[in-house]
This record gives structure tokens, sequence and C-alpha cells, in this order.
């Protein structure tokens, strides 16, 4: 059985004292909260603040991005090691908004995958197809390239125990979240490349979130098919009691 993940993406907001106030507000409402696998992700300056907030919960601490590298003269990046000093378990990769704003390769979100796990830090590795490639009838397949450069090189132990974000780039803060059923089936196509490639096993035990839109009111309704393990959440993760309840729902 696997346990659901819901991970909070803060992207750009919050500074330090508003993530403490959020924590304030927020961690009273999951201390009760069994079953159901939490991680928030905030802004780098803001991980500090968090890690102290985080500390004696039940809340993990995750990064949204980080270098391939391990250190040198990489101006304004982040290493792997500098986040497990940080206090982090998780970190985002492969989002959409690097690939298509920064110009992120498949090929370069490998490379973080496999420095992240270097670090033993879980990756949230993220894939999803765009508008113009759903209406072509491409999503699939571009799920699978993303996936299979994201998990290049990888043991089928090492994709068990990762974390992969399905999230349509046309349903990311958009409001026009993707059906359930249709996030079931792009869904239950990436667990069959992971069997096809890892195996039986690993497809078993990786767990795969959907993102784009989510919100308590639909949360209820992914959670409903076999295939989705929670959820990335990105503007409805900003409110307190917004994230409580759609972690409510995952459980």
């Amino acid at each position: 059985m696997r346990t659901p993940v819901v991970a909070a993406n803060w992207k750009m907001h919050k500074t330090q004292t508003e993530a403490r106030q959020f924590l304030a507000d927020f961690l009273p409402r999951a201390r009760d909260l069994a079953g159901v696998e939490i991680v928030i992700c905030p802004p780098f300056t803001a991980l500090a603040a968090v890690a102290e907030g985080l500390k004696g919960s039940q809340v993990g601490l995750g990064a949204q991005n980080m270098s391939d590298q391990p250190s040198g003269a990489f101006t304004g990046e982040v290493s792997g090691a500098m986040l497990v000093d940080a206090g982090c378990k998780y970190v985002i990769l492969g989002h959409s908004e690097r690939r298509r704003l920064f110009g992120e390769s498949d090929q370069v979100v490998g490379a973080k995958v496999r420095a992240a796990l270097e670090h033993n830090l879980t990756p949230i590795l993220c894939i999803g197809e765009t508008l113009e490639e759903q209406q072509a009838g491409q999503a699939d397949a571009v799920n699978r390239r993303q996936l299979l450069a994201g998990l290049e090189g990888l043991t089928a132990e090492q994709v068990a125990g990762l974390i992969i974000a399905y999230e349509p780039v046309w349903a990311i803060g958009t409001g026009k979240n993707c059906d359930p059923g249709d996030a079931q089936a792009r869904i239950a196509a990436v667990r069959a490349v992971v069997a096809e490639t890892f195996g039986a096993d690993a497809a078993a035990r990786v767990r795969i979130q959907y993102g784009g839109s989510v919100k308590p009111a639909n949360m209820a309704s992914y959670m409903a098919q076999p295939d989705i393990d929670g959820a990335l959440v990105g503007g409805a993760s900003l409110d307190p009691a917004s994230f409580a309840a759609i972690c409510e729902a995952a459980r």
C-alpha cells in the first residue's frame, strides 16, 4: 500500500515572516493527519525559517530546485549538500516552469535527479505535456520521454523510492484542472513505463502525484483513482486552511 504524499510548492511566494505565520496556522491543523506524507517546499530564502518551524512535526522540508553540480563557480546555484545542510529531505526537479522559463532540458533534469539521490534527497520528478501536445494526442509520448530521461541511469530500487509528479502544463495555475479520469489514464501509462523499464515491483512502489489546479474541492476525486498517490500543490498550498483540507482529503 503506497502512502499518499502531498507537497506544497510555494514557488516565489512568502518571506520568512510569512512562512512562519503559515506554519503557526497550518501545523495545528496537520497534527493529527496520519496516513499521509506532507512536504512543504518554500523558496530558498525561507528554508531555514521553515526548517526551524517544522522541528518536532511530521511534516517534511523540500526545496524547489537544485544544481546537478556538487560545488564550484556556479553563481546563484544551490547544491544538494547545501539543501541537506538546510534540513531538506525532498527536492522538486523538472517543474515545467524550470523547463519552459529557464531552459532546462530532459537531460539536465536527469542529471539533477542523479545528483539529488547522491545526497539522499528524495526527488519529486515533474513531467507533463503542454496544451498543444495534449491536443495532438502526444501526452503519453511526451511523458514517456521526460520520464525516461529523468530516470536514466537509476536502479529499480532508486526509482521505487522517488516521487513522480504528473503535471499537465495546461492545468498549472490556470484553474483548468485535468479530469480525474484523464489524469488516471495518464498516470497509469506512466506507471506502465516504469514497469516496462524497471520492473513490476518498482512500478507498484513508486508514488505518482497529480498536479495542476488542485483544490480542496477536487482533491478527493483524484484520490479516488487507483494510480494517483497524492498531489503537488501550487496556489492552493499558500493558504494554510486550504492546504490542510487537501492533505485531509489525501488520507
